[in-house]
């Protein structure tokens, strides 16, 4: 869900050869904004094939890149569950509903990083907290470097929730547990 969550790759110490494919940490290293550019995707399978996909309109996020370790680097990411897109408006006020979001009472999900593990020269695994509907817990998101130009930085980001870990289990078995992301997360250098 969250991106946001996941957001940092690709940044190692690498030799002059590598650089074309990932920057330096060092050089990569700072403070970026998430910018409205990014897309903030969504599916749910369903029984049978289907399902529900959509995105998010709404979504806010920072990420400091530590020039030193990339461990010390920090992903906060919030969206706006009242920003649901489906193409369904019906689809979407169900999905605003107590029964999943409760956007009436819970209006922002969040994502702070509390570990980021480099897994390859441009890809990284971040962990960190998700709040949904009052529920905090862990997750997990793959991170894939896509563009770098020391002042705009892109990650693919892909990752499963499972919803019931934040009571939003209507429709299951028809509809899947698991809420797959696919991101797409632009950030702009301070």
């Amino acid at each position: 869900m969250f991106a946001a969550a996941a957001i940092l790759a690709g940044f190692s110490i690498q030799p002059a050869i590598a650089l074309a494919k990932a920057p330096s940490l060092d050089d990569a290293a700072g403070r970026y904004d998430i910018d409205g550019s990014s897309q903030i995707n969504f599916s749910v399978g369903q029984v049978g094939g289907g399902g529900i996909s959509g995105k998010f309109g709404k979504f806010s996020g920072t990420f400091q890149l530590d020039g030193q370790d990339i461990g010390r680097s920090v992903v906060e990411f919030a969206l706006f569950p009242e920003t649901v897109q489906t193409g369904e408006p019906r689809i979407e006020n169900f999905l605003r509903s107590s029964a999943v979001f409760d956007t009436a009472n819970h209006p922002k999900i969040t994502f702070r990083s509390t570990k980021i593990t480099q897994t390859g020269d441009d890809t990284a695994e971040i962990e960190g907290n998700l709040t949904a509907k009052g529920t905090t817990r862990t997750e997990h998101f793959e991170a894939k470097l896509t563009k770098w130009n020391r002042r705009v930085i892109s990650f693919h980001i892909q990752g499963g929730v499972y919803r019931t870990r934040y009571d939003m289990s209507v429709g299951i078995p028809i509809y899947s547990n698991i809420v797959q992301f696919d991101m797409t997360v632009n950030g702009q250098k301070h």
